[in-house]
């Protein structure tokens, strides 16, 4: 039966892949992949053997629809990216509105993404929360981080390296520098770090100590205590 698969792939451990990721991408008649030397990697690690086709930012508005159009027809196709779930700060999205209008059906696998893991180790609550991803690195930027500057959720957001002084920089200006943060780097993998502390500490340790890998960073939302606190009341007199 033709269908879209959307197949997440471990964010840095191999052995996080699932047992039912591995047989979908066993049985498909072709694989999408963010970078086909990323996902080539991996397969080989699986022992599969598959077609790859590239799909990725640059050329998904161009193909979307022939990749609908060869479902349609019949194929079986897995889309995944270089870690993680497709669509989440990644390419995936437009092939799945795609998909959907053309009545093919998709199916999306559970697994690895980066926010999860981060967001529950960063001590901060998980009841509530918003993922903004990746800011805008220019053209909006400040106007976004100023919308939440009221924010009373746990924010996640993804960072790089090369930006992340300049990110925490500017958390200290929106959110002040006494604001709790946690930032995460190289999850699941060999040098996994968790720093915790307030903004400015944070962003003074990474002033002096070179950032590597990719990075997740959890802020506090605003009042959290308060909230946390209104909560337990309420759970309290529930009972």
């Amino acid at each position: 039966m033709s269908k879209l698969y959307i197949v997440p792939t471990p964010i840095g451990n191999l052995d996080d892949i699932t047992l039912r990721a591995v047989k979908t991408l066993s049985e498909v008649d072709l694989i999408l992949a963010e970078d086909t030397r990323t996902t080539s990697f991996l397969l080989k690690h699986l022992g599969i053997e598959k077609k790859l086709y590239s799909h990725h930012k640059f050329n998904e508005h161009a193909t979307v629809e022939m990749i609908a159009a060869r479902i349609a027809e019949g194929q079986t196709v897995a889309l995944v990216s270089d870690a993680g779930t497709p669509g989440i700060s990644d390419p995936g999205f437009l092939l799945v509105r795609t998909c959907i209008a053309a009545g093919i059906e998709v199916e999306t696998l559970p697994g690895a993404t980066a926010l999860i893991p981060a967001l529950v180790q960063s001590g901060f609550p998980c009841d509530r929360f918003c993922f903004e991803g990746f800011l805008p690195q220019k053209k909006g930027r400040n106007k976004r981080l100023m919308q939440l500057a009221d924010e009373s959720r746990t924010m996640i957001f993804y960072e790089s390296p090369f930006r992340l002084v300049k990110t925490l920089a500017q958390f200290a200006e929106v959110f002040g520098p006494e604001r709790e943060v946690s930032v995460s780097r190289e999850l699941t993998k060999k040098f996994e770090q968790t720093l915790r502390g307030t903004i400015q500490e944070v962003m003074d340790y990474f002033q002096i100590t070179e950032p590597k890998g990719e990075f997740v960073l959890v802020v506090d939302g605003k009042e959290t205590k308060k909230r946390m606190s209104d909560k337990e009341q309420i759970e309290s007199e529930e009972e």
